[in-house]
């Protein structure tokens, strides 16, 4: 079955809400472990909206599973992942006036900052990711940047009300791009305990990234137990 990696960004983003030490993004990672995370993900963006490098530099030193961080291809951040090592690094593309990542990293139009960005952190001893929209163009040149892994953006998914079989289609035909060029297949955004099972169930994915639905749930139930719910869903 794949992987689950929680995102813990929107536990940061109600911390930097009041400026204040709570809640803890930190003590989340480990409660979304004890439920039963393979994996906690963490985007340290360049205007710091959310997670703070304190954070990372924290994690660093706890976290137990995987440790994915998602980053653009920029100087400052690329130099402090480069110095955490974190285990993996999904390369992601950044706006200031997004409120979430919007769409997949444009490899096709930057394909020489990309790949530098790729090798700089493989060079570190981290394993590199793409967060790709699941289109043939961008999919080929992530490829040639020699990456090892593909997120593919399912956004488009999952704002699908009544096309989500159009959109799995898609998303069916990109897994199969980056699994027959022998890259790992991962998916993430706008997933949900509602839309989730068929991209667990798409061949060959490998990881999925899932953070504001699990932070939701987690306001009701409890962290712990919302890691579980979802857990119990994506298990094939």
């Amino acid at each position: 079955m794949p992987t689950l990696g929680v995102n813990i960004d929107h536990v940061a983003t109600v911390r930097q809400a009041r400026m204040t030490n709570e809640p803890d993004p930190v003590w989340a990672a480990t409660l979304a472990e004890l439920g039963g995370a393979d994996g906690i993900t963490l985007h340290l963006r360049e205007d710091r909206r959310h997670i703070q490098e304190r954070d990372l530099h924290l994690l660093g030193q706890t976290v137990a599973v995987k440790l994915n961080l998602e980053l653009a291809c920029s100087e400052d951040v690329l130099s402090i992942a480069c110095q955490a090592h974190p285990y993996q690094a999904t390369l992601v593309p950044e706006r200031r006036e997004e409120v979430t990542t919007e769409g997949g990293l444009n490899v096709a139009g930057n394909p020489e900052k990309v790949r530098d960005a790729v090798k700089r952190l493989q060079d570190a001893g981290i394993v590199v990711s793409l967060f790709l929209d699941p289109d043939p163009v961008q999919i080929e040149a992530g490829i040639a940047t020699g990456a090892t892994a593909v997120e593919l953006h399912t956004g488009a998914y999952a704002e699908a009300k009544f096309a989500t079989g159009k959109q799995l289609e898609i998303l069916l035909n990109a897994g199969r791009l980056v699994h027959e060029a022998g890259l790992t297949l991962h998916a993430g955004h706008g997933l949900t305990y509602r839309n989730v099972r068929p991209i667990a169930e798409i061949p060959h994915m490998c990881e999925l990234n899932i953070g504001h639905s699990i932070i939701s749930r987690a306001i009701m139930v409890g962290l712990e137990q919302a890691v579980r719910d979802m857990k119990r869903l994506i298990k094939l």
